[in-house]
């Protein structure tokens, strides 16, 4: 890419029914700049590691070394998105607690999805990224948003610790209200969510705080990087101080290595 882009689009591919609806809520804090917009371009179901040999084998005999399925719901739809050079690709999936432990079999097969399929000029602007432990635990990192859509009484206070380890937000938070509409409701928190407020704890939140340091390198790499230092959101998330997934946070090397191109 020559030329900086001043407008940049991320397509999101997405594995629950309410990011479908409502993911890019979760990114207002950067459209807010007017410089970058957020849509999902796509929905897939949950993939899981593949650990069954007889399964690897029978791909590896039919000449692939990914699943056609995920080649078809994934890589296609992202190499498609990424013909035009002012866009990026984020899959997004949530983590589960039980899938902890296969964290980083579950990034190689979403990362192998694209970049089977992805042109190598086009693989740094594609990223694989976890909500942990789903989109529901970021909720309670910011009480005030579920105590205003839900007139909570009494009202919640912030979870203390990470609320990455909180192993069923979505249990949790049904406990509080227990007509909690998935689909519905977690647009309304989503509108109220304060990332700044959530990413102010460097020592919490290291899956979403590397999803947004992707989102806000890609800004800096593809548009000019001084008019873009500037704006008010740049580093606000503790970028340089806060913890970072080490499974997702290799990807931001890829980016800063292609600076230059």
């Amino acid at each position: 890419m020559s030329e900086p882009c001043y407008f940049l689009k991320f397509g999101l591919i997405v594995t629950g029914k309410a990011e479908q609806q409502h993911l890019p809520k979760l990114f207002r804090s950067l459209v807010k700049s007017q410089i970058c917009a957020f849509e999902v371009i796509g929905f897939v179901d949950q993939r899981s590691p593949i650990t069954s040999e007889r399964k690897k084998l029978k791909m590896v005999g039919v000449g692939g070394i990914i699943p056609n399925k995920d080649k078809m719901l994934i890589g296609f739809p992202a190499r498609r998105y990424l013909e035009n050079d002012c866009t990026l690709v984020i899959v997004i999936d949530d983590l589960e607690f039980a899938q902890t432990s296969q964290v980083q079999q579950k990034f190689n097969r979403y990362r192998n999805a694209v970049d089977s399929v992805l042109r190598d000029a086009q693989k740094p602007r594609a990223s694989v990224h976890f909500l942990v432990n789903m989109l529901e635990a970021y909720f309670f990192a910011h009480a005030e948003a579920l105590n205003l859509v839900f007139e909570l009484d009494p009202a919640q206070e912030d979870f203390e610790g990470d609320v990455g380890t909180i192993r069923n937000p979505k249990a949790k938070l049904k406990e509080i209200e227990p007509n909690y509409r998935e689909v519905d409701d977690s647009g309304k928190v989503l509108e109220l969510l304060d990332l700044e407020y959530i990413l102010s704890k460097p020592n919490a939140c290291a899956s979403l705080r590397t999803l947004f340091a992707w989102c806000t390198l890609a800004l800096a790499k593809y548009q000019d990087k001084a008019y873009y230092q500037s704006l008010p959101m740049y580093d606000k998330f503790q970028l340089s101080q806060g913890i970072m997934s080490d499974v997702t946070k290799p990807q931001l090397g890829l980016l800063q290595s292609n600076m230059s191109n």
